[in-house]
């Protein structure tokens, strides 16, 4: 009860605020890179031929390499991701992580660990003869970014990171147990609905119980977690909810790889990483690399306080904090910021 009161108390100053708020706070819009086609894509077959992982390359082919680590897991590329980049200097190069987007085997979770996914990077950054690159990732993009620059720190020139997410026990506490159910108890609501009353003490233990059965027939037991899981955080992504944003989330395909995956790497998260704090105790491996931590201050996905503890340790790094912001990439102020800084690391 302490905690609630607390937090209803936080949460009501933070209405205070953005009710009195000066226009200044207010960010203001950038427009994304129009919209390009990749000139080279194709498929790279990895874990000795278990998975086949899609790939694309788009902008110049003679410019700044960059690589886009996109979120989940589990939610695979998209066309837009390509234009946080100018195509007249970048070099952009797009993955679809195991088992996401167009990858396959789809929704597949056999050898799809973190590691995984950082050797495959290695993999893409040979096939496309880069030898160092820029390093953007957003949410759990954030989080591979990290794992892969403090493994191959020399293979990285900067990072961009958005909406840091380190997957800590408290981290994914606040989002899928106890925390962000208090702004919106709402959402919550579908979002427990597909788990029964004595399985709710430990709800990611319970949603990968159905999550990651693939029993035949368990088929529509499985589509309807899939779809609450998917859509809580579709609805927790921006500031304000929006319907547009949302509906991806509720897409049966999109729903099916995005929870499952997702679901596997939470559940299962401190077999492959240990302490949990790693990804921040090994910071001082990259503290050297020029990089922004770019920072919704109301995201509820990936909330602001870890993205202060990376930068605790990690001084060098650049903090922008968006004052009137979620967790999307697609909010004003955060793509704004983004689209800024591939536009300052590309003369460099």
């Amino acid at each position: 009860m302490q905690f609630a009161n607390s937090f209803v108390s936080f949460i009501s100053s933070i209405v205070s605020n953005m009710s009195t708020s000066s226009s200044s706070n207010i960010s203001t819009p950038r427009d994304l890179y129009p919209p390009i086609e990749p000139y080279e894509s194709g498929f790279l077959e990895v874990d000795n031929g278990k998975h086949k992982i899609y790939y694309e390359v788009s902008g110049n082919p003679n410019g700044k390499p960059a690589i886009f680590l996109h979120g989940g897991p589990g939610s695979g590329t998209s066309p837009s991701n390509r234009c946080f980049f100018d195509p007249k200097v970048y070099k952009i190069v797009l993955f679809d992580q195991r088992g996401s987007g167009k990858s396959l085997p789809f929704a597949n979770l056999e050898n799809n660990t973190v590691w995984d996914l950082v050797s495959d990077i290695e993999i893409v950054r040979n096939h496309v003869k880069v030898d160092k690159w820029l390093v953007f990732g957003g949410s759990w993009g954030s989080t591979l970014a990290l794992a892969y620059s403090e493994t191959h720190p020399d293979r990285v020139t900067e990072l961009v990171l958005r909406g840091i997410f380190t997957l800590r026990k408290n981290e994914l506490q606040w989002f899928y147990q106890e925390g962000a159910s208090f702004i919106f108890p709402d959402a919550w609501d579908q979002y427990l609905a597909p788990i029964p009353e004595n399985e709710r003490h430990d709800l990611i233990s319970a949603y990968n119980k159905r999550l990651c059965n693939d029993d035949p027939d368990k088929e529509t037991e499985r589509m309807i977690a899939c779809k609450a899981w998917s859509i809580w955080e579709g609805t927790t992504s921006k500031l304000f909810p929006d319907p547009d944003f949302i509906s991806k989330y509720e897409g049966d395909k999109f729903a099916l790889a995005f929870a499952r995956i997702e679901n596997h790497y939470f559940a299962n998260w401190s077999k492959w990483v240990n302490p949990e704090d790693k990804l921040i105790q090994d910071v001082h491996k990259i503290r050297h690399i020029p990089a922004v931590i770019i920072q919704g201050r109301y995201d509820l996905v990936c909330p602001i306080r870890t993205a202060y503890d990376l930068h605790k340790v990690w001084p060098e790094a650049e903090f922008v904090v968006i004052p009137d912001a979620g967790h999307s990439a697609f909010e004003p102020g955060i793509q704004k910021a983004l689209l800024d800084y591939t536009d300052k690391y590309r003369g460099i």
